[in-house]
């Protein structure tokens, strides 16, 4: 170890659609929604992450909030380097360096990402005084935050549904025997309360409305054991203009997402299908690990395992297994470099 390894600091980083996450020294020390808020007029950056998504529908005409990340990868340059530049800014506040920290990084990628946007990923991160960049697939990190390990000659199978990308693979040996990245997930499941919210309530309601439906009632199946309460969801009379208040059930939910889950089904099968038999068969005694923010979608779980005829799982604190699983690999990159997206 040479003196300069003492000024390189280690971080791991969950580039999320809707949250981005960030380790550092075993500890997740930003969790913070991947969205920014800047004025129209001079370019100036008002507020990042929870601020901005406080702002969010909020706002007036000199002010608009943008996600610079769409479906997992860099839709805006500018806007997500300057996003990371703050949160990593942030997080390094509190310490007091004679020097300047360089950073050695790993990011997690969809598995379905393009060279292009690789090397925007890349770009972006060497603009933040990254010293070493690695890149990881969120499958993969996925696994390996949940406790799978990789490296054995065993199939597994990681169904991570995020905020902009479902993530579908199968793992033996340190790779991606195969894989697919859906732009069907949690953004689109909010897309289709909004809509069905609209043509069977006639109420106008926005993005945040959504989520927060999403997450205190969202289901996939109507017959649940344990049903939540109906929520009062206000918004906008489409027909009157008028502000308006509506009840609305888990089982009204369930009917709004069934379309853009059995996509998410059908690509767990047609990748079933495209296995090897002796992988078909581990993944019949393992079962599917089910994570991501999608995960916790109330009798998912129930819904995959009916569709499959496999047992399905979900592994602890769903949210962070990828960023977690980065971490790993970053701290023990001998024994890792096999996950590695190779360079381009």
């Amino acid at each position: 170890m040479s003196f300069f390894d003492f000024l390189t600091e280690k971080i791991a980083i969950d580039l999320g659609t809707t949250n981005t996450l960030i380790t550092h020294r075993g500890k997740i020390v930003i969790n913070s929604p991947s969205i920014i808020a800047v004025h129209r007029i001079s370019g100036k950056i008002i507020a990042v992450g929870k601020e901005a998504n406080y702002m969010r529908g909020k706002i007036h005409k000199n002010i608009k909030t943008l996600y610079p990340l769409r479906n997992g990868v860099i839709a805006n340059f500018d806007l997500s380097e300057k996003m990371l530049k703050i949160l990593i800014k942030k997080l390094f506040s509190l310490q007091k360096a004679a020097f300047r920290t360089s950073l050695n990084m790993i990011i997690s990628i969809p598995c379905g990402i393009t060279k292009v946007e690789m090397r925007a990923v890349k770009e972006s991160a060497k603009r933040l005084n990254a010293k070493k960049i690695y890149l990881i697939e969120e499958p993969m990190a996925a696994a390996i935050g949940a406790g799978i390990d990789v490296l054995q000659p065993i199939g597994n199978m990681v169904v991570d549904i995020g905020g902009g990308t479902t993530e579908i693979a199968v793992i033996t040996l340190g790779g991606i025997v195969s894989g697919q990245s859906l732009r069907i997930a949690g953004n689109m499941f909010n897309d289709d309360i909004i809509q069905y919210i609209r043509e069977q309530h006639n109420l106008h309601i926005g993005e945040s409305t959504a989520e927060k439906i999403k997450i205190k009632i969202g289901s996939a199946i109507e017959a649940l054991e344990i049903p939540p309460d109906t929520l009062q969801v206000q918004g906008r009379d489409m027909l009157t203009g008028k502000p308006k208040q509506i009840n609305v059930s888990h089982k009204e939910i369930a009917r709004s997402l069934d379309k853009s889950l059995t996509q998410i089904e059908n690509a767990v099968l047609d990748i079933l299908s495209d296995i090897p038999p002796e992988i078909s068969s581990d993944i019949y005694t393992n079962g599917i690990l089910l994570t991501g923010g999608g995960s916790l979608l109330r009798g998912l779980d129930e819904r995959l395992s009916a569709t499959t005829d496999l047992s399905i799982y979900k592994g602890e604190q769903p949210l962070e297994v990828v960023v977690k699983g980065s971490e790993i690999v970053l701290k023990n990159l001998n024994r890792y470099t096999p996950v590695l997206v190779r360079n381009m």
